[in-house]
């Protein structure tokens, strides 16, 4: 993987990590597109979803020093429910990772029928927010929290989008829609890092000689995009402006189904 290719793809990490329309399934499409061996990237994906979740933590440091303020008051404060929230919420997510690790990695094989037809779930999900509302928003609950990560962690497939999933999973649910934008790019984090330390721990992650300088500057295109992104996502929800993704995803997970069959 040149420098070129490792901007190029940091870049689409950066940008649908938060934008509602999947960076697994967009990474997929550009391996493809830009030829680039899907085992020899490993390293290269470590990084860049570390960079989005760097860019998460400055996006949010307020809110983080704010939650870990009122964790150490050790009393059932707003921050503490807050926390055990996102503590329910990486449930369903983490059975995924520690029984069906190896399942869910099958599919990040450059299928483009699957990244297409997830793409076209990811449409209609996000098409749902536009023409079912509920009639009066309301906080995030515990059960709403444990909905929302089994929402998260049917994401894990390629082309579903992780913050489309659950954003509209919470809107649907009837929560506010800036409680529900706060709560999914924060849920992330954890089970991201996580996942990047597993991969360190079994080796996954290793930089050969010559891909230190590729995987650093995917590295910084992740976190920059990743920064804008985040911060322009966190607007047009709170304005449930989510249509034209939607638009946007059935037109790339039609194109990349037919170009499946057409290969």
């Amino acid at each position: 993987m040149g420098v070129i290719e490792a901007i190029i793809l940091g870049i689409i990490q950066g940008l649908t990590e938060f934008l509602p329309v999947s960076s697994s399934g967009h990474l997929e499409i550009g391996k493809v597109l830009l030829g680039v061996d899907v085992q020899e990237s490993l390293s290269f994906t470590v990084a860049v979803h570390g960079a989005t979740v760097l860019s998460t933590i400055v996006v949010f440091w307020k809110d983080i020093i704010s939650l870990l303020q009122g964790i150490f008051k050790f009393r059932w404060n707003d921050e503490t429910q807050f926390i055990a929230k996102i503590a329910v919420s990486m449930i369903p997510v983490g059975v995924v990772g520690v029984f069906f690790k190896d399942q869910v990695e099958a599919f990040f094989t450059g299928n483009l029928m699957v990244v297409g037809a997830m793409l076209m779930v990811t449409a209609l999900l996000l098409s749902l927010t536009v023409f079912v509302k509920p009639r009066n928003e309301r906080p995030i609950g515990f059960v709403d929290s444990l909905v929302i990560g089994i929402a998260q962690a049917c994401a894990v497939m390629p082309g579903l989008s992780r913050s489309g999933s659950t954003i509209a999973t919470g809107m649907l649910l009837g929560n506010n829609k800036s409680d529900v934008a706060r709560f999914s790019f924060l849920m992330v984090l954890v089970p991201i890092i996580g996942a990047n330390l597993l991969d360190i721990m079994d080796g996954s992650f290793s930089v050969a000689s010559g891909e230190g300088l590729p995987v650093v500057a995917g590295f910084i295109a992740a976190f920059v995009s990743g920064y804008l992104a985040c911060s322009w996502m966190i607007k047009l929800v709170k304005r449930g402006k989510l249509l034209w993704f939607a638009v946007y995803c059935a037109i790339v997970g039609s194109v990349a189904i037919v170009t499946s069959l057409i290969n």
